[in-house]
């Protein structure tokens, strides 16, 4: 999982992703000779104090508005069925030069309940823009999608048969799959990046803008270069930062996911040994014994956690995973473990999300809720996990059979735990996650490439535990010259919300179209 801001608390997101959910039907790129969408062109976005909306009690919406838009179900079928999108925004404060629209990442983030609780870190770009976010399709209140209460059994039971019996393990995946069709109704059908694309240029066109300008993180930046290869002609100033591969495998992105979260890992513990309250000691070589043999033990014998469930070792992996996005929150990371180790306490731990029961799950709208907006108490707490597992289903093509699976299977885990002995088997479901499923588009692999658009900005963070720095030069390569790339040499997933100098060089380019040169940097501590 990949999101660069506030994650809603998650059942199970180990177990979870293990789950296919089906694959969609996926629309093709731009045609000037395709169905006609003038329907959807034309309209207005109606926009009202998020405050005055009963549905939005939960979020802090000082100053936000709240609108949506209409978007076709299928894009192949325009006067079919339709769906409506959830938006926010901070109008500009400043003259304004249109919108810039963001994504958070995920895939499956909420745009509007994280710009409610992030806003402040993209207050400078209101001197020029309204700030615009969305839940895209299958997300948040846009038609969330759902694998239903107790799917989280099935996951458990293919989790702990993957490497025993690999043939029930599979079983246990279609089942779950099933469940996962059952809760999210037709939207599943028509998810992914391609569409969400698409969906993006209704937007533009609704906001009245020329041109889509856009900023874009982790799984964000596949979309924004998902939608500079489907409409060029409407790029305007594009910043992708955190930036994900457009090439790899979910089996090769969760084998570079597990390297980048141990050596993040590593960097945390070797913190974390200097402090007298550090729950492993003052020696960072035992430090990470411990770790691994505390993820062992509780996958031997799972902890209790007062809320009628259990902590396992893998629960215990995705808590970790999740505190190591940022070194911002390493002090509560600390704190979470040592009440873990020193008192069995796992609430801090289930905190961040890695822990199964911190929260019952809601009950799933009606898949036949027709397309509108759902009310923000009724998105289901696994939609984050449900709508990942979709999505990157959706943007793979590869499907190995049965028998590949099981033969490699025992190879591959040694791989995966060679490269993270702690975070190797929770990210080694991610080669499962699609079996089953009808292959998802190659559009992105063969079509996102060389694009003839204007010069956009691509920030990569050395120390990202999640989108490798590679991604950020090879996505550079294989988008060609409108690549421009910055070398941010910090900490933690994606470069705006922790470096001061990469905020400033970012919010230049989006205001005033100042670019940096190609392949300058911005130091680790570098505030300026």
């Amino acid at each position: 999982m990949r999101s660069a801001y506030r994650r809603r608390a998650l059942a199970s997101a180990a177990a979870l992703a293990l789950l296919g959910t089906g694959s969609p039907t996926v629309a093709a790129a731009d045609d000037e000779t395709g169905p006609d969408l003038s329907r959807f062109s034309h309209q207005k976005i109606t926009w009202s104090d998020c405050a005055d909306e009963a549905t939005m009690d939960d979020l802090p919406t000082d100053d936000l508005q709240c609108g949506k838009v209409t978007v076709p179900l299928d894009y192949a079928e325009p006067r079919g069925a339709t769906l409506d999108l959830a938006m926010a925004r901070y109008r500009a404060t400043g003259k304004s030069r249109g919108s810039v629209l963001l994504n958070f990442g995920g895939p499956g983030g909420a745009g509007v309940s994280q710009l409610a609780y992030g806003g402040k870190d993209f207050m400078g770009l209101t001197n020029g823009y309204d700030v615009v976010t969305f839940d895209p399709r299958g997300v948040g209140r846009s038609s969330p999608v759902s694998c239903g209460e107790g799917t989280d059994t099935d996951a458990d039971m293919a989790e702990e048969g993957a490497g025993d019996n690999p043939r029930a393990a599979l079983e246990q995946l279609r089942k779950a799959a099933q469940a996962c069709v059952r809760h999210s109704g037709p939207v599943l059908r028509h998810i992914g990046t391609v569409n969400a694309s698409r969906d993006l240029d209704v937007m533009r066109q609704a906001l009245g803008d020329k041109k889509l300008n856009y900023l874009g993180f982790s799984y964000g930046t596949r979309l924004g270069a998902v939608y500079a290869a489907q409409f060029p002609d409407k790029v305007g100033r594009f910043v992708l930062d955190g930036v994900d591969t457009l090439t790899e495998s979910l089996a090769e992105q969760g084998l570079a996911g597990a390297a980048g979260q141990q050596t993040a890992l590593e960097g945390f513990l070797n913190w974390c040994v200097t402090d007298i309250a550090c729950p492993f000691g003052q020696d960072a070589r035992t430090a990470r014994e411990q770790v691994v043999e505390l993820v062992g033990a509780l996958d031997e014998d799972p902890l209790p956690t007062g809320f009628g469930d259990s902590l396992s070792g893998q629960d215990l992996a995705g808590a970790i995973g999740q505190g190591l996005y940022s070194e911002r929150m390493w002090p509560s990371l600390e704190r979470a473990l040592a009440a873990l180790v020193e008192d069995g306490d796992a609430r801090g731990v289930m905190g961040f999300g890695g822990g199964r029961t911190a929260v019952p799950l809601r009950p799933s709208p009606s898949p036949d809720s027709g397309g509108g907006l759902v009310d923000e108490a009724e998105v289901p707490l696994d939609n984050l996990p449900a709508a990942l597992m979709a999505i990157n289903c959706a943007d793979d093509p590869d499907r190995p059979t049965a028998a590949r699976i099981t033969k490699g299977l025992a190879a591959l885990r040694a791989k995966y735990e060679r490269a993270s002995p702690v975070f190797g088997r929770y990210r080694l479901t991610e080669v499962l996650m699609c079996y089953g499923r009808p292959k998802g588009t190659d559009f992105i692999r063969t079509e996102v490439r060389d694009l003839d658009t204007p010069k956009m900005l691509l920030v990569g963070t050395r120390g990202d535990p999640a989108t490798p720095y590679r991604w950020t030069t090879e996505t550079a390569e294989r988008l060609g010259s409108p690549a421009v790339v910055l070398d941010n040499k910090g900490e933690g997933h994606t470069g705006y919300g922790s470096s001061k100098c990469v905020h400033r060089k970012v919010d230049a380019f989006l205001l005033y179209g100042s670019l940096p040169a190609d392949g300058s940097s911005c130091g680790a501590d570098d505030d300026g």
